[in-house]
């Protein structure tokens, strides 16, 4: 399946999951169309499952053969299968660029590194699902930090997570750790997942 380009915000509001992060999406909590007000569709366990699914492959913008394949990687991994596979694709290279206000969105920030304006150690990376190790510093190369839509996007910034350190003289910032499951997003339950693709 190839990665949506249909209308986000009523998506999110199918989903009742804002998929910018600004909650925008929200103010009508309701379905889209034209019965979505009064819809009282009793939803199955597979329904909910399939629903979790697509909240968080579309909040992170993944298709589905690469949501797929991270998956199957997170659950030959040591611990909880749910919460690695969070943690996976909380280390994918656009996140961590989205996370660090480079950009707006994870779609501009997809594009910042699909169009080679992003270092890991140094080094131009190029590939958005690239998996950032603890440790790893992201940049911007040179020539990219003086771009309007960065700095705009890095005025607006309100929050950074704390498993990332953010140099703002070198304008770089430090993948510290792993993040702890209550730092991701609690809309997620991540059971509910795990319970779709154990099927």
């Amino acid at each position: 399946m190839s990665r949506y380009t249909g209308p986000k915000f009523k998506l999110s509001r199918r989903l009742g999951i804002s998929l910018s992060g600004t909650g925008k999406e929200l103010k009508r909590n309701f379905a889209p169309g034209q019965h979505g007000p009064n819809q009282r569709k009793k939803v199955s366990g597979y329904g909910l499952q399939l629903a979790e699914k697509q909240k968080l492959r579309h909040m992170y913008g993944v298709n589905e053969k690469q949501f797929r394949n991270l998956f199957d990687k997170a659950s030959k991994l040591k611990g909880i299968s749910g919460e690695n596979f969070m943690f996976l694709l909380e280390s994918r290279l656009d996140n961590l660029v989205y996370r660090l206000a480079f950009a707006n969105s994870r779609p501009g920030a997809r594009q910042l590194v699909a169009h080679g304006h992003v270092t890991v150690n140094g080094k131009k990376v190029d590939i958005a699902s690239y998996q950032v190790l603890p440790g790893d510093v992201i940049g911007l190369r040179e020539r990219s930090r003086s771009m309007k839509s960065i700095k705009e996007a890095m005025e607006g910034r309100h929050h950074l997570p704390s498993y990332i350190e953010f140099n703002e003289t070198a304008m770089e910032g430090k993948y510290v750790r792993l993040p702890e499951r209550g730092e991701l997003s609690s809309d997620i339950d991540e059971k509910q997942i795990v319970e779709f693709y154990s099927r």
